[in-house]
């Protein structure tokens, strides 16, 4: 296709769609791709490691004498 044959074919397309609608798919067909792109590259997908400072921590095991005073709340009859 020679230069002119492009024109051509851009002077139609615009006549068809007009430019209105043409800059709609150009936006629409611009975020596709840089959606597409960062699902590629995963960012989304993955959270980043948590640093050992940030990480939760578990509460140290109860000695046995601390359970059983919290199983005994009852006062004898």
């Amino acid at each position: 296709m020679s230069i002119t044959h492009l024109l051509i074919l851009l002077v139609v397309v615009v006549l068809i769609f007009g430019t209105k609608k043409l800059r709609n798919i150009g936006g629409d067909l611009g975020g596709a791709v840089r959606d597409f792109k960062k699902g590629l590259d995963g960012d989304d997908a993955k959270p980043a490691p948590a640093q050992p400072d940030e990480r939760l921590r578990a509460d140290p095991p109860v000695s046995p004498s601390q359970t059983q005073a919290q199983h005994d709340t009852t006062e004898p009859k």
